[in-house]
């Protein structure tokens, strides 16, 4: 039994065949997945997606490539639907240098928003981080002044001594397709450390395909089954005791009951 902790299952790509792949990914074992918005319509569908399909809860927020095209009346929106049925996390939020989508300080600024949003409804938060793991670990430190942190570090990509101090801060380490890529070893080394209780695992689908699926497109919640076959290997542990450990530390993260 294995739980997808991060999906973009509201996203063009399943909508010809949205039923069909969560009934792939109930064949392979993944019994719950997160559809993640990235932005406030997107969130809404997730929201939506959730009461439509059983074993499916939302995340919502606006990720910050998209921040830039944001309504003024967006924010409002994610913090109305933070409290809405299956909502269990708030983001996706965080950092990204790599792209030049949205001036940093409103990137930074968002990040702080979700990150009190999160805390004030005593949800996850849920945070992306591309090419800035110094800024993100800067605003992590800050928002642990007021207290221990609750949240993923989705498709973690650093190295163990920032993994640790995420741990540290309170956070959860998710890993998805990228673990399984050949040139990943330094990662998978990374992978290796974490503590049982703070490990998790997702696709990012439609993206990062894991190997030995690297070439199918879109990625979808049923190859989570590939990462965790590889985590469960770097970690020298069944692929079933690897899914009953994530799955009982999402059910636990989430506030669910598996």
């Amino acid at each position: 039994m294995l739980f997808d902790t991060h999906t973009h299952l509201d996203q063009k790509e399943f909508d010809s065949n949205r039923d069909e792949v969560l009934r792939r990914a109930q064949e392979a074992g993944v019994k719950y997945l997160v559809a993640v918005g990235c932005t406030a319509s997107d969130s809404q569908k997730c929201v939506q997606l959730a009461a439509q399909y059983d074993g499916v809860y939302a995340a919502v927020g606006i990720q910050p490539n998209y921040i830039a095209e944001a309504g003024v009346n967006d924010w409002a929106v994610i913090e109305e639907l933070a409290t809405a049925t299956g909502v269990v996390a708030i983001g996706e939020t965080g950092l990204d240098r790599h792209w030049d989508y949205t001036p940093f300080d409103i990137q930074q600024d968002y990040f702080d928003r979700h990150i009190r949003l999160a805390q004030k409804h005593d949800l996850p938060f849920v945070v992306h981080m591309r090419d800035c793991d110094d800024d993100i670990m800067q605003m992590l430190r800050k928002a642990r002044q007021s207290g221990l942190l609750k949240g993923i570090m989705h498709s973690f990509t650093g190295d163990a001594q920032m993994a640790a101090e995420c741990v540290e801060l309170g956070m959860h380490i998710s890993f998805a397709g990228m673990l399984t890529f050949k040139k990943s070893q330094a990662l998978r080394e990374c992978a290796a450390t974490i503590p049982d209780e703070r490990l998790l695992v997702e696709t990012d689908c439609p993206y990062l395909s894991p190997e030995p699926v690297r070439s199918k497109r879109p990625n979808e919640p049923a190859f989570v089954r590939h990462t965790a076959t590889c985590l469960a290997e770097v970690r020298q542990v069944s692929l079933d005791e690897l899914a009953k450990q994530t799955t009982k530390n999402a059910c636990r993260l989430f506030g669910l009951t598996s």
